[in-house]
């Protein structure tokens, strides 16, 4: 039987849930009926290395890098190679990230831009799937030849701050958009109604075999202290400031703690300077990538998530099959993965009561045993979520 060629796009595979999620997925793709390529504007990251062996890593030589830094990398280029048309790309370019508007929004203006200077794919796919929001979406629109194309929204679209008319575009010519919980596919029909009946639900993969077994690496924390322990990248979105004040309100009722943050991004130094502020030095520890942070997530009292948005969280799903005590922030999509006072904490964005909700369940014994036991009882692996994707290639 021949197989039918796949292509996944993705900008890299630096730590983030998309990312994670992307290679979980490559690792259940049943590579006896599928060609797999995988294209990645940036060949970096640290879950690189977890990609299958049966993956054809393509060649991707562009001149993305020169968008990413100063304008005056560009100009030297120009000297070397006399491409003029990617100078003038450049600075039209650069009159977009100048403007007042948000960072999501400065992406999407830009890739008519970008587009010139990527090389689109001659091979001919059966399918091609754009696996993130914006660029690799955009890419899979106007540079692949694919009988089928499938577009992946991985958070709740109300917080991307993305501008729907330029999305609407794309996924016009899509014949499917992925998403990844009920709460999003809810949120995209109601923003692109004429598009509804495209949106198909694809849960992130997690495996409960796999982190179980990884979980068991040894780690050195004071086990003498309670243990909180938070995963995401250091960016807005994630809280980490609310988590801070949250620590220090903690830390000034005489509460003994170490918070682990399991995470890399643009907001260390501001978080640094605020822990730095409340003398949180001892309480409240930014751990940086960590590649396998299952061990910290067995290891924690209490599961923290103080997220302003999320798509379905990888990071919840993970702790809960480790069987945790979770604490979450009320954001809009928590319902879909947490039932309030059965298998987690869901609590306000206030810190007064993210506060109080934590000092109660550490008190609360009996509750925290009853959320594992349910946690238990509602385990399961979802692996099987492939074959949703293996129904849509088939079509």
């Amino acid at each position: 039987m021949k197989k039918k060629k796949i292509l996944f796009i993705m900008n890299n595979l630096q730590c983030g849930g998309a990312e994670k999620a992307l290679v979980n997925l490559l690792q259940e793709f049943d590579y006896s009926k599928y060609e797999v390529d995988l294209l990645l504007f940036k060949q970096e990251g640290m879950f690189l290395p977890l990609v299958p062996k049966e993956v054809n890593l393509l060649n991707f030589k562009s001149k993305l890098r020169l968008f990413d830094g100063p304008i005056s990398l560009t100009i030297k280029d120009f000297f070397k190679s006399f491409n003029l048309q990617l100078l003038i790309l450049r600075i039209l370019a650069g009159f977009v990230y100048k403007k007042n508007i948000p960072a999501a929004q400065k992406e999407q203006r830009v890739w008519k831009y970008i587009k010139h200077i990527l090389p689109k794919q001659t091979k001919q796919y059966d399918v091609a799937i754009g696996f993130l929001e914006k660029t690799p979406n955009y890419y899979c629109i106007d540079k692949v030849n694919a009988d089928i194309k499938i577009g992946f929204v991985n958070n709740d679209y109300n917080m991307l701050q993305m501008d729907p008319n330029i999305d609407l575009y794309y996924f016009e010519k899509f014949n499917f958009i992925a998403t990844v919980s009920e709460q999003c596919a809810k949120i995209l029909s109601e923003i692109f109604p004429n598009q509804a009946t495209k949106v198909k639900i694809i849960e992130n993969i997690v495996t409960k075999k796999t982190i179980s077994e990884l979980a068991e690496e040894k780690i050195e924390i004071d086990k003498d202290k309670i243990t909180f322990v938070s995963v995401g990248r250091l960016f807005p979105q994630k809280g980490y400031d609310i988590a801070i004040q949250v620590a220090n309100e903690l830390k000034n009722k005489g509460l003994k703690f170490k918070w682990y943050i399991l995470g890399e991004g643009v907001e260390r130094q501001s978080l640094e300077k605020e822990i730095k502020k409340y003398e949180l030095e001892d309480f409240f520890i930014l751990k940086g990538l960590i590649e396998n942070p299952y061990p910290y997530i067995k290891a924690a009292d209490i599961f923290i998530m103080t997220s302003r948005f999320e798509g379905k969280s990888l990071a919840i799903t993970e702790a809960m099959l480790l069987n945790k005590v979770i604490l979450v922030t009320d954001f809009e999509t928590a319902k879909d993965q947490i039932v309030n006072n059965r298998n987690g904490i869901i609590t306000s964005f206030e810190i007064s009561q993210i506060v109080n909700s934590i000092i109660e369940l550490l008190k609360n014994e009996s509750l925290q045993r009853e959320l594992k036991n349910n946690l238990i009882l509602d385990s399961k692996d979802n692996s099987d979520e492939v074959e949703k994707l293996y129904s849509i290639i088939n079509q």
